[in-house]
């Protein structure tokens, strides 16, 4: 059987009230990402696609037009 992962919340949360914090897990080769509030639901995929992600996004090249 599989250990529980460790998830570790995020050092940045947008200032709102409650669990708004993203968290993150690593297992061999996967990244587990969910929502604070919505513990349930997760998000699993590897490094290369998440860095990917996090440039594009740091970037301003993802996101809802204006």
């Amino acid at each position: 059987m599989d250990e529980a992962l460790r998830w570790q919340k995020s050092t940045y949360s947008g200032g709102g009230e409650g669990n708004t914090c993203v968290e993150i897990a690593v297992s061999p080769g996967t990244v587990h990402l969910r929502e604070s509030d919505s513990p349930t639901t997760e998000l699993c995929t590897s490094m290369g696609p998440l860095a990917h992600l996090i440039r594009r996004v740091k970037a301003g090249g993802v996101g809802a037009a204006a």
